[in-house]
């Protein structure tokens, strides 16, 4: 209890005391605080100007290496378009001396055929006088058959008018108009009137309403529920007399199947649209959008491009100039600075090797 009477006697000369050797050893320290960050700062600006120069120079490298890779890509891409315009001028050549062989033969052997074209007119002179002689008879036929065609149309039309006249027919009583009692014999149409049955009257049909309910539409009996198509006329098995296909070969062309043109399966732009596709294919291939024009003037008034080697504002680095050298012998001391602050994980890992992967060995 005596000691804690005496520390608490002493407690204020203790705080004078530890005040004031406090305050004379402050302007010291901040003195070489200031100094040391003075230091800190230049060696660091060292350090990030060195390392600044080192990643110029391998962007420089990287850039060489890559606009090398597209001059050579380019390159091979000239050759094989100079190659492929060789190979087609070729194959079009011999195709033409193909085409020209094989036309002059043609010519000669079909075209100019002095016994060929002879053998041909008589052929075609013999198959006019057939077909000649055939519609010959053909015109005979019908002939016939439209007089035969008349005398029937004429006889219906007696008849019609003798079944419509048959109120004028004689009777036991009564004698008609073309029996007159003056005549040696009755008149033709009198025998006519005897022949024919009276015309009846027919009765008119009385035309159904159209009926257009929903129960009639669903049921499919209206007369508009589905159009009604134009069915052709059957095609009689009986060959017809003239000079007529056969009925097979009609029968044929009248179901056969549908044989869309050229034009209709294939639309009309198809090359065009092939050359686009063809030349879309190419553009995703392209490693640089821009051909390679070695003779052309198109890229003079182009504006060049400069790279990270030549327009950083350090200036450009020589491939002599290293790294800054040290010398220990003139260090003040061996022991590395206390810094009050902590330093950076990068600035402690400068100097060292690193892999390929960017990654510190």
């Amino acid at each position: 209890m005596a000691t804690l009477a005496r520390l608490q006697a002493r407690s204020s000369t203790v705080g004078n005391q530890y005040y004031f050797r406090n305050s004379v050893v402050d302007p010291f320290r901040k003195k070489e605080n200031d100094a040391a960050v003075k230091i800190q700062s230049w060696f660091r600006g060292c350090q990030v100007r060195a390392y600044i120069r080192h990643l110029n120079r391998i962007v420089t490298i990287i850039q060489k290496w890559w606009r090398s890779f597209l001059g050579r890509k380019q390159y091979q891409l000239t050759v094989q378009v100079a190659y492929y315009t060789m190979m087609m001028n070729l194959y079009n050549a011999m195709a033409v001396r193909i085409q020209r062989r094989w036309r002059g033969y043609r010519v000669r052997k079909y075209l100019f055929n002095y016994y060929y074209l002879k053998e041909y007119l008589k052929v075609v002179s013999e198959t006019n006088d057939a077909i000649r002689k055939a519609l010959e008879e053909f015109a005979e036929m019908k002939e016939r058959e439209e007089k035969k065609a008349n005398l029937e149309r004429e006889e219906k039309k007696r008849d019609y008018e003798a079944r419509k006249m048959h109120y004028l027919l004689s009777t036991k009583q009564i004698p008609g108009i073309y029996n007159s009692p003056f005549r040696k014999e009755p008149d033709p149409w009198e025998l006519q009137l005897q022949k024919a049955k009276p015309l009846t009257h027919r009765r008119p049909k009385v035309k159904q309403k159209d009926s257009t309910s929903l129960t009639d539409w669903l049921a499919c009996t209206s007369t508009r529920s589905f159009p009604r198509s134009e069915i052709l006329p059957p095609i009689n098995r009986k060959q017809c007399q003239g000079p007529f296909r056969d009925i097979t070969e009609v029968l044929e062309q009248r179901y056969r199947p549908l044989e869309p043109t050229l034009r209709v399966a294939e639309p009309i732009d198809e090359l065009k649209l092939a050359r686009e596709e063809l030349r879309r294919e190419e553009w995703l291939q392209n490693v640089n959008d821009n051909m390679f024009l070695p003779f052309s003037s198109y890229h003079k008034n182009e504006k060049y491009i400069p790279s990270m080697h030549l327009s950083s504002k350090y200036g450009p680095v020589s491939c002599k100039e290293q790294f800054r050298s040290e010398n220990p012998k003139k260090w003040i001391c061996d022991k590395d600075f206390q810094t009050v602050l902590p330093s950076f994980e990068l600035f402690s890992k400068y100097g060292k090797l690193y892999s390929k992967a960017g990654q510190i060995v």
